[in-house]
C-alpha cells in the first residue's frame, strides 16, 4: 500500500500527516507492507523542509519530519499510489483536476477519517498562525492517522 498526503506548499499538514502516519505504520509493525509520502497543489516550496514550527511540535510529540521535502502533486501520483488524501476540500478540487479516468477512487480528504473532529472536512492551515495552532493542527492529524492506519490495516487483511 502506498500512501500520498497532499496540501497546498507541502511544508505543514501533509509533512505533518507523513511524519505521523510513518511513526504509526512502524510501532504497528507494518513499515514494509505501507509507504507514505507528502506533496503540495502549488511549487512555492518545492525542495524545501518543512515550516519549523511544524518540525518542533512534530519532534515535540516524537515524530521527525526535518529531512522530508516538499514536491509538487502530479497526475502520475494517481497511478503510484493507492489513496491520495486531501488536507481540505480545495485540495481535493485540485486532486480531482489532475485525476485520470478511473482513478478517482483513490483519492479521500483527511478528515474522513475522524469525522467527529468539529472541523468539517478541513484541517485547518497553521501557516499564519502560531505554534499553538501547529499543535492544534497535529492533534486533528493524529486522530486522523489513527482512523486511516485502521482502514489500511483492514485492507491488508482482506
Amino acid at each position: 500500500m502506498k500512501v500520498l498526503f497532499v496540501c497546498t506548499g507541502n511544508i505543514c499538514r501533509s509533512p505533518l500527516a507523513e511524519g505521523v502516519l510513518r511513526k504509526k505504520i512502524t510501532d504497528a509493525g507494518l513499515a514494509a507492507q505501507i509507504d507514505v509520502d507528502s506533496a503540495g497543489t502549488v511549487d512555492w516550496h518545492a525542495g524545501s523542509p518543512p515550516d519549523q514550527r511544524a518540525i518542533g511540535v512534530a519532534l515535540a510529540r516524537g515524530y521527525d519530519v526535518k529531512d522530508l521535502r516538499a514536491r509538487v502533486v502530479s497526475s502520475q501520483d494517481f497511478n503510484d499510489f493507492d489513496r491520495l488524501i486531501a488536507m481540505d476540500k480545495g485540495h481535493h478540487r485540485h486532486l480531482l483536476s489532475l485525476c485520470p479516468e478511473g482513478k478517482a477512487d483513490r483519492l479521500r480528504l483527511f478528515l474522513e477519517y475522524f469525522p467527529t473532529s468539529g472541523h468539517g472536512l478541513d484541517v485547518p492551515d497553521p501557516y499564519y498562525g502560531k505554534v499553538e495552532e501547529f499543535e492544534e493542527t497535529l492533534d486533528l492529524i493524529e486522530k486522523g492517522c489513527d482512523g486511516l492506519l485502521a482502514e489500511l490495516q483492514a485492507l491488508l487483511k482482506g
